[in-house]
């Protein structure tokens, strides 16, 4: 009988079984170069099964020293070649994984953007990459191999003209294929690109390369690449660039001297620099490596369950992060199929979107959420005909506020068209954290939380309220969880962190955030709050989900494109009979449209009717000139009406409540009053807050102080009992004490399912705080041996209070012994003694359930006990990682009912493991983390 041979291909096979086991919400990209414990997400069990099932796969003993030095897969093949029996054939070691031609795949190990497109074009050079759709309904396609060649002559064309490594080369031109072969000629280049938008129109090309000229000093731009109709003014912005050398159409900047193309980009160089529209007064780069980037990518297309096979349809602007990154680079790094559109064909006929969907059979897309309303809204049904939009699984809707009515307008529109509700997608992300930094779990739909608008306003706290309540309620869209490997963390104004369902500033952290801003240390530096980053967005968190309610700053958000008040204000004010110095310019969402609308509040002491319509229309001039769009409101209002600053800025925020609160009428009507009014309004609500505040910081004290005259004398009397039992009924009796001081709500539930004094079982509960210890032992009225990791036994105080407990020590990064800790808790448990395990191993600040490890439910499986599940909510809030002032709140644990084995081998335990799984998440009502990457970092128990 033939021995299987252990392939490459066979082995990996065998490695995605148990990985996929281990995590089956994770989608699981291994190759040979895949670590066994960061990427595979094996632990010591695991490993041990891995070994067994390769033994038993090929029929061969793998040596010991396999079991404990095997880093990588390629480290099992290696070993597995070797341990073939003596007398076969030798078989050559795998020197690489690359795919086959013609097949699809993903560049795992790519370090840079030119790395990905390398390994697709060695991989299928004649794979088509982007099929450019337009406005006929024509297409065309460029696969790979055509968009190197594009590339490699913008590239060999830049160098002709000197470019220089690291120099920026802005790129303003519409979608095109000119635009693709611009972007990556330029990396190929070794330069960075910088995108710009291009005109709307070509009447507003004046004005347009005017406001760019602050974007392209600030960016020391080498050379600018854009339209012919533009290039002749282009070339007058050189006086006002120093550094713009050339300016140059895409047909002129190309070169056939390619030979001499070798991009050498690293990891950390800067990929490009995304600058926010609408600003010139103080541009603002945000900075973007290729790590950025691919890391970026990587965690989204995780959560996504993104592969080759993909097709992502998109009529978003290029100069766009959503459009730039979240379409286009995505779909170069995964190598799936990019069809894009002009954003001029989708505002035009809003319709060719969705149809393009439904020819192409797209399963991505991505679009604010006014073309989510402008397709629910404005599309006659005569040119929906035959519409079928059932490959659609992922409808991405962010890059401005998503409006609850618009979701559900647009599900209940396009459900009879094969749209599945379960199919939208509200999103959270911006420029700072590259593209996308919150995405909802798969296949779950939009979900929405309703809360009370009064409290929410007074206090800032996110009340819910249930839909038959009758109390005026606000709604607002769950953007979803931080992608793996970043956290999210809402601060009030003083920097501390805030509960859950408390509204404050958003920070976040993670591999995919930004350095800063190009050129602008001051901007950067107020960006950075230590390790964490500044959204400027105000938000809060429940149950895992990030919700948005507003931005703390003062850009606007209109049609897609991000708008700045600053020159608008000042050029307003520069008309004759207004007030200079005294026009605030804000958004505000329309309740009518759910759109956000731009309110132009200007001072004059003009009565005249006629001289007032003078003045709108040059207002209404003015902003059309500027922003290319006309305000939705102009309020002409009386001197002293614009709320400002005591060193004269103006309050835009404050301004927007007033005319939120009293309408333009109030506003050009007793002023004073309203103005008054507001004041009033704002003081109880102010003080509120501080004394709450004030409360919570006493508390804290009071509650170490509680825990600093217990813990002694608990830890003593622990320590001088004869046995674990009695040492656990002293700790037990500290711990209720301990809440009863603070007032802590403490609530125990399902003790019933516990099983009788003398029979084994094993606990797993779940981990969100150092209190979770100390919630067990006051929930649980009978002593169990906890298992906590052997470095505690290093230190005195903890190793004597822990084992006066009966609390069991193991190993956990030394294989080996690992190993004999297992055997030793399966004597235990066969003993008669019940075992208390955290099966995540650590816990970290944001809510979900990390992935469990294995050990638990081996013994369990082995031993032939039952699992007991055990629920613990409330611990996070009230000591979340990283912070030592408790704050008030109520705890509870549930006790769920006993998991019994179907039989002792890893099938059973993983069973028990899913099982347990379920039971813990219904109750915690916590994200399910298990699909993120097991490198994420978390906070060592």
């Amino acid at each position: 009988m033939n021995r299987p041979e252990p392939t490459a291909d066979a082995l990996l096979d065998v490695v995605r079984e148990v990985g996929s086991e281990l995590h089956p919400a994770r989608r699981l990209n291994v190759t040979l170069e895949s670590a066994l414990d960061r990427d595979v997400g094996l632990d010591s069990l695991g490993r041990v099964e891995l070994v067994h099932r390769l033994e038993r796969r090929f029929d061969i003993t793998l040596p010991e020293a396999t079991l404990l030095n095997a880093d990588t897969v390629r480290d099992l093949l290696n070993a597995a070649l070797a341990a073939r029996p003596p007398g076969a054939a030798p078989l050559a070691p795998v020197e690489d994984e690359s795919i086959a031609p013609g097949t699809s795949g993903v560049p795992e190990h790519a370090r840079t953007l030119v790395d990905s497109l390398e390994w697709h074009l060695a991989t299928h050079p004649d794979r088509v990459h982007i099929t450019l759709v337009g406005e006929s309904g024509a297409h065309e396609e460029i696969s790979y191999a055509r968009l190197r060649e594009g590339a490699l002559r913008v590239a060999a064309g830049l160098l002709d003209r000197g470019l220089a490594p690291r120099s920026t080369v802005a790129i303003m031109l519409p979608t095109s294929a000119e635009y693709f072969y611009s972007f990556l000629g330029i990396l190929l280049a070794g330069g960075i690109p910088v995108p710009i938008y291009p005109p709307a129109r070509a009447s507003q090309i004046e004005d347009h390369m005017r406001r760019h000229a602050g974007i392209l000093s600030n960016a020391q731009v080498h050379a600018l690449i854009t339209l012919p109709e533009a290039k002749g003014l282009a070339l007058l912005l050189r006086s006002q660039v120093a550094s713009l050398a050339h300016v140059a159409t895409p047909a002129e900047i190309v070169s056939d001297r390619v030979e001499r193309i070798r991009p050498m980009a690293r990891t950390d160089d800067i990929a490009f620099l995304q600058y926010t529209s609408g600003s010139t007064g103080n541009p603002k780069g945000v900075v973007l490596t290729h790590a950025n980037v691919l890391a970026n990518l990587t965690a989204m297309g995780r959560v996504l369950g993104v592969d080759s096979n993909e097709v992502f349809v998109s009529w978003l602007p290029l100069y766009h992060d959503m459009g730039l990154i979240g379409a286009w680079l995505g779909s170069l790094h995964y190598g799936f199929r990019l069809v894009a559109m002009s954003p001029l064909a989708f505002l035009a006929r809003p319709q060719a979107w969705l149809h393009a969907i439904h020819r192409y059979r797209g399963t991505m897309s991505a679009a604010p959420n006014f073309a989510y309303q402008l397709c629910a809204r404005r599309i006659d049904e005569r040119d929906l005909e035959g519409l079928d939009l059932t490959s659609w699984r992922l409808a991405f809707n962010g890059a401005e506020p998503v409006s609850p009515e618009t979701l559900e307008e647009f599900a209940a529109r396009f459900e009879r068209y094969g749209l599945r509700r379960e199919a939208l997608m509200p999103v959270y992300g911006l420029a700072e954290c590259t593209v996308g930094l919150a995405f909802p779990p798969l296949n779950r739909g939009p979900k929405i939380d309703r809360i009370d608008r009064t409290v929410f306003a007074n206090t800032g706290r996110a009340e819910p309220v249930a839909e038959g309540d009758v109390r005026d309620a606000v709604r607002f869209v769950a953007c979803g969880h931080p992608i793996p490997g970043h956290q999210i963390r809402i601060v009030d104004n003083a920097g501390r962190e805030l509960p859950e369902r408390q509204e404050g500033r958003l920070q976040f952290t993670g591999p995919s955030a930004t350095q800063g801003y190009y050129r602008n240390p001051e901007a950067t530096r107020l960006l950075f709050d230590g390790a964490w980053l500044d959204s400027g967005d105000y938000a809060y968190i429940a149950e895992g989900d990030v919700y948005l309610t507003g931005r703390a700053k003062d850009l606007i958000i209109r049609a897609g494109r991000n708008l700045y008040p600053y020159e608008l204000e000042e050029t307003v004010g520069n008309i004759p009979g207004i007030r200079k110095g005294c026009v605030a310019v804000f958004g505000t969402i329309d309740p009518r449209s759910n759109v956000e609308q731009i309110v132009v509040l200007a001072e004059t002491r003009e009565t005249d009717v006629e001289i007032r319509d003078k003045l709108k229309r040059q207002i209404n001039d003015a902003a059309f000139e500027l922003l290319g769009m006309a305000p939705d409101d102009i309020v002409l209002a009386p001197p002293h009406t614009v709320l400002k600053t005591s060193s004269g800025k103006i309050r835009r925020a404050a301004c927007r409540e007033l005319y939120e609160r009293g309408g333009r009428g109030a506003i050009e009507h007793a002023v004073w009053w309203q103005i008054l009014r507001l004041g009033l309004a704002a003081i109880v609500p102010q003080l509120r807050r501080s004394l709450s505040r004030a409360a919570e910081f006493l508390y804290g004290l009071y509650a170490w102080l509680c825990f600093a005259f217990l813990a002694p004398a608990t830890w003593l009397a622990a320590s001088l009992t004869r046995d674990a039992r009695s040492g656990w009924r002293v700790s037990r009796f500290g711990a209720r004490l301990l809440f009863a001081l603070t007032r802590t709500r403490f609530a125990v539930q399902g003790l019933e399912h516990l099983p009788p004094a003398g029979t084994p079982y094993i606990l797993v509960a779940n981990h969100a705080s150092y209190l979770d210890g100390i919630v067990l032992v006051a929930a649980l009225p009978r002593q169990l041996g906890f298992v906590a990791k052997r470095e505690l036994e290093q230190y005195f105080v903890p190793r004597t209070f822990l084992r006066a407990i009966g609390t069991q020590f193991v190993e956990r990064f030394d294989l080996q012994r690992g190993l004999e800790d297992t055997e030793r808790l399966l004597a235990l448990i066969r003993r008669g003694e019940p075992l208390g395990f955290f099966p995540e191993g650590t816990f970290r600040r944001m809510p979900g359930l990390l992935p469990f490890r294995m050990g638990a439910f081996v013994v369990a499986a082995q031993a032939r006990v039952p699992v007991i599940p055990v629920s613990i909510r409330g611990t996070r809030s009230i000591l979340r990682e990283g912070h030592w002032l408790p704050r008030r709140g109520p705890l509870s644990v549930t006790v769920g009912a006993a998991i019994n084995p179907t039989g002792d081998d890893w099938s059973a335990a993983i069973e028990l493991r899913d099982a347990a799984r379920r039971e813990i998440l219904m109750s915690v009502r916590e994200p399910d983390l298990a699909h993120e990457t097991v490198g994420t970092k978390a906070t060592p128990q």
